[in-house]
């Protein structure tokens, strides 16, 4: 009764958890880099704080006077939107020239005379000003500029994209495309909800299957199921009271829960059917299953909840998060289980739980075999092991960190398209950016710091994936072509100091072709702000090595710094720490688990038993990412904790049965046959249920859901393999050693 109150209690926490997706929560903390883009974006801004909306041209050119107009009464609309600083469109450009009469102005596009357009397309692709920033490359399509506020929160963002659905409802621009901020929380986050409604369901139905097919008693099945539902509704309900928010990684929490769940069930409901069969009376039962198997899937769960509290180690904080979460829903799942199915179970008739077990010769078999194939077969059995050690170390030696923005969007869904439609259209959404401190007095405002700005900034032109530039030599070049009265051809920097003096009146009038802030308000720094193609971490990396050995050769380092900065580095720089963090969790959660060991077996020898061949699961785990070109980055890195926490699992439960068989007086040999009948059945069934289970996420719609599940439903069947064939080894070489 207390645990369906709970539950009822959790229902209305778990209708107020809050799904959150912000890029910041990804930064490395601690990082160096990080602390210097924090003080760079306080003389600037955010380098995300836009959303680029792109509208499609229904006839297949935007050379269109209706839909120009149609795009033009949308941004101007847009400017009175919640969050929104600046708006710019392709009708809204105006370009300075001189004239004979002075300073004049005219339209990029003329609206209302269509049969300029012809002039104005030349205009517009004669240089990259604008191709591929507010038009497409063939003109198909145009773009609307929202400069947002600063750090837009999820619910922001949620009621800017609710106006902008509405306006476009009413507008005829049946077509369009977003990127940025406040697209990405709100579209990645209703993406979790479906994804954590779609693997919950899933889940269940398949766990309901298993479970039918072990117990064949639809009352066992049911009281399984129902000590699942409830650890699932209370670990929801502690992420809800201890305000928690959902993270990306949300959706991996039911299909744990629920995993870790039944393997629990199938311990503890298993050895209570296998002590009722025996013609135990109910409370007996429930005795020898807590004392033997309670104790054992206490050890187990705590272990498993070190696994996943080795993510504590890791900068990231929606890593630590998950890890804390996943490590107390484990702890959750095993207090639920525990109590109220055995609770239930010797409440139940015995006569409705049992069945005439036909299946029990197969186990019996089966259990027999691999105890005669590990005894005679010892030789083979470590031989394959080194064979699997020296093709994992190659495997391992080919894992790369190469991490793109695209691997991690899920598949199917329109933030996942409008990516890729602005990645191959426009300039992408990846931000490059280099911060440029000057040490002397004059700062950039001046013809020696701009031409050497200049000079970096036709450097980036030598990569193909850098796109879209703009610094304050920029402006300049586009200053100079319009004092001698061009408005088309190559932009040129100012070929001497007082060509460039001259360019001073112009400024205002060209500030509206530049959107970001470029300058620092005391002029001591620059910003040359540039998007690059979405190619990956380790390729991004190459580029910028590249860059800096340029600045290095040709920069005037006395008089100013250069620096790579940006959200796209500090990402990026996830890359290191989790490599750095995978080694550091992991060396915590065995020396933690060793200590667990000693403890419970009070034998440092068993240690060997214990851990060595749970280390092949995860050599084979980090083999499998070399293999399948699957690369390195934070969503990935949770397998390890979550196949060395399961992994154990199985060491534990055939230890500890061991001991306990070995302690009523049997030899060595005797105490490793009752070991594999009695819980060799139990870890197989685990095993199964935990496959099968993982199994679920190759549903997800999230690249990293997808690759968790597949590494770790891979890895698991070594983890059993393993155990099952080189701890009898061990212990056999234990006992030798100890005389016995």
């Amino acid at each position: 009764m207390g645990f369906t109150l709970l539950s009822l209690a959790c229902i209305p926490l778990i209708l107020q958890l809050r799904f959150d997706f912000d890029f910041e929560k990804f930064f490395p903390e601690g990082d160096e880099d990080l602390e210097f883009f924090l003080e760079f974006i306080e003389d600037f801004e955010t380098d995300d704080n836009f959303l680029l909306l792109a509208f499609p041209a229904p006839g297949g050119t935007v050379f269109d006077s209706t839909y120009l107009r149609q795009v033009a009464d949308f941004a101007e609309n847009a400017r009175d939107f919640p969050y929104v600083d600046r708006v710019l469109s392709l009708p809204d450009i105006r370009l300075p020239y001189r004239t004979p009469f002075g300073i004049g102005s005219r339209p990029l596009v003329h609206l209302d005379q269509p049969e300029r357009f012809q002039e104005d397309s030349t205009l517009i692709f004669s240089s990259d000003r604008f191709r591929g920033r507010l038009i497409d490359e063939r003109a198909a399509s145009s773009l609307v500029f929202i400069k947002t506020i600063d750090n837009l929160t999820i619910d922001q963002s949620g009621e800017l994209l609710e106006i902008i659905r509405s306006e476009i409802e009413k507008s005829d621009l049946d077509e369009w495309h977003g990127l940025g901020r406040a697209f990405f929380q709100v579209e990645i986050s209703r993406s979790q909800l479906v994804e954590l409604t779609r693997s919950t369901i899933i889940s269940g139905i398949l766990v309901s299957i298993i479970l039918f097919f072990l117990f064949r008693r639809w009352r066992v099945v049911l009281i399984s199921l129902v000590s699942i539902a409830i650890s699932l509704l209370l670990f929801l309900g502690f992420l809800s009271i201890t305000g928690r928010e959902l993270s990306v990684m949300a959706a991996l929490y039911p299909v744990i829960m629920i995993i870790v769940g039944t393997s629990d069930v199938i311990h503890i409901t298993t050895k209570y059917l296998d002590e009722v069969s025996r013609g135990r009376k109910p409370d007996s039962a429930v005795y020898a299953t807590v004392k033997e198997i309670g104790v054992a899937t206490l050890m187990t769960s705590v272990t498993t909840a070190i696994g996943f509290a080795s993510l504590l180690t890791s900068r990231i904080a929606p890593i630590r998060e998950f890890g804390v979460n996943a490590a107390a829903g484990v702890l959750i799942a095993y207090i639920t289980v525990v109590l109220f199915t055995t609770i239930w179970l010797s409440l139940t008739p015995t006569s409705r739980l049992l069945r005439d077990d036909r299946g029990r010769y197969f186990w019996y078999n089966a259990m027999n075999w691999l105890y005669s194939f590990s005894l005679k077969r010892t030789r083979a059995i470590w031989g394959v092991g080194a064979a699997v050690i020296v093709v994992c170390v190659i495997g391992i030696t080919q894992i790369t960190t190469n991490y793109k923005i695209e691997e991690n969007l899920p598949r199917g869904e329109k933030v996942t398209d409008d990516f890729h439609f602005f990645e191959e259209h426009y300039f992408g959404f990846r931000p490059f950016e280099i911060a440029v401190t000057y040490k002397d007095d004059q700062g950039v405002d001046n013809y020696r710091a701009l031409e050497e700005i200049n000079r970096l900034e036709m450097h980036f032109r030598e990569y193909k994936d850098i796109r879209s530039v703009s610094s304050p030599a920029a402006l300049y070049r586009i200053l100079y072509q319009f004092s001698k009265g061009e408005l088309m051809g190559d932009e040129e920097f100012p070929p001497d100091e007082e060509a460039f003096q001259e360019l001073e009146r112009f400024s205002r009038l060209a500030s509206a072709l530049e959107p970001n802030v470029l300058t620092s308000p005391d002029g001591m720094r620059a910003r040359i702000s540039a998007n690059i193609a979405d190619v990956g971490a380790d390729s991004i990396q190459t580029i910028g090595n590249s860059i800096m050995d340029f600045v290095d050769r040709e920069m005037d380092l006395e008089r100013a710094d250069f620096r790579i900065t940006g959200t796209g580095l500090i990402i990026d720089k996830n890359a290191q720490y989790v490599r750095e963090n995978l080694i550091q969790g992991l060396g915590l959660a065995v020396l933690l688990v060793s200590i667990l060991m000693m403890v419970l077996f009070r034998q440092p020898l068993m240690l060997l038993a214990g851990l060595l061949p749970n280390l092949f699961p995860l050599l084979f785990a980090a083999a499998l990412l070399g293999w399948f070109g699957i690369e390195l980055e934070a969503g990935v890195s949770i397998v390890f904790a979550i196949v060395f926490g399961i992994a154990v699992d199985d060491s534990i439960h055939f230890l500890a049965k061991y001991r306990l068989v070995r302690g009523r007086g049997y030899g060595v040999e005797e105490s490793l046959i009752r070991t594999f009948r009695e819980t060799g059945k139990a870890l197989c069934l685990t095993t199964v249920v935990l496959f099968f289970g993982f199994l679920v996420l190759l549903f997800s719609q999230n690249p990293p859901s997808f690759t968790v599940g597949l590494l770790i439903s891979s890895t698991l069947i070594s983890a059993l393999a393993f155990d099952l064939l080189m701890i009898p080894s061990i212990l056999r070489w234990i006992e030798r050693r100890n005389g016995n």
